[in-house]
């Protein structure tokens, strides 16, 4: 939902979930990849784009790259972990992470657009964790 805010009211949303997040809570975020590299997909999520049906861009506010993302949680206080992305040159880049713990249907595990490698749609996502033990 990111991308329904101005980078200002992201920057103040995250500030927000970083004050209520206890030590070693994390949120999972995922937004529209300003770096894939598929202009369907980028006139599609473009800020004021038509967006699918199922989920209008019409007000889409920012459509963030890797860089400007993770500032936005770091500049809250997160330390943050790039789980999927498009890299500046448009590769595209994707670790391991445990789906049960927060899943996020447009990713390339779990959107079927994503089959037989192709990959037909992406996010950007990231674990944006409070620093600290959970334990605590």
């Amino acid at each position: 939902m990111w991308e329904h805010l101005t980078e200002e009211e992201g920057e103040r949303a995250a500030r927000l979930c970083f004050a209520y997040l206890k030590p070693g809570g994390f949120l999972r975020c995922a937004v529209p990849d300003a770096n894939f590299p598929d202009p369907e997909y980028q006139r599609t999520v473009q800020v004021g784009g038509p967006g699918p049906p199922d989920h209008p861009a019409a007000d889409h506010r920012v459509v963030y790259d890797v860089h400007r993302f993770v500032r936005l949680f770091e500049r809250a206080g997160f330390e943050v972990e790039v789980l999927e992305h498009c890299d500046d040159a448009g590769h595209f880049h994707a670790r391991e992470w445990d789906v049960a713990s927060g899943p996020v249907y447009r990713s390339l595990r779990l959107d079927h657009r994503n089959r037989g490698g192709r990959l037909g749609f992406v996010s950007l996502i990231v674990d944006a964790r409070r620093p600290g033990r959970a334990d605590l």
